[in-house]
């Protein structure tokens, strides 16, 4: 179903492309939509009891395409520093294959939604705590259920 690594000895366990995707401060979701036509889009997410959870707003392309099919990418890089003289890069990268659904369970929305704060804005996890009060019901939710996950570091 999925494909593996094209190069093997640049391949990570499971544990490590984890520990990219709980490191990385964004990631690529890519959907797909009823036209056919992907859409990758950029988004701050944290990675929550082997899921990868998401906040925004209440309408948009990744919802319409995520109302389409509930398969998903997502994709993180933690590092990317090009070897101009050697003619390659210094990577660390982790793609996530999965499912998505929504979190309509209110603790389970605030958990989520607290793992993002304590993530981002750590410091200011109380005043994070009353902005989600404020935004709580124009605010969805989403985690992604990791059925596939590799990743690759350079060699």
């Amino acid at each position: 179903m999925h494909k593996e690594v094209r190069l093997r000895e640049n391949a990570v366990d499971v544990e490590t492309a984890i520990e990219i995707v709980r490191k990385g401060s964004y990631g690529v979701l890519s959907t797909i939509g009823q036209d056919g036509y992907p859409y990758g889009v950029p988004l701050n997410y944290s990675y929550v009891d082997k899921c990868i959870c998401f906040h925004c707003g209440q309408q948009g392309h990744k919802l319409e395409n995520i109302d389409f099919s509930k398969k998903v990418s997502f994709c993180v890089v933690t590092k990317s520093d090009v070897l101009a003289s050697k003619f390659d890069t210094d990577y660390e990268s982790a793609i996530a294959f999965g499912t998505i659904a929504e979190v309509t369970d209110d603790a389970e929305k605030r958990d989520v939604l607290m793992s993002l704060v304590h993530k981002y804005s750590a410091p200011y996890a109380e005043a994070g705590e009353n902005y989600l009060k404020k935004y709580w019901d124009v605010t969805r939710v989403f985690k992604i259920a990791i059925e596939h996950l590799t990743g690759k570091v350079s060699a």
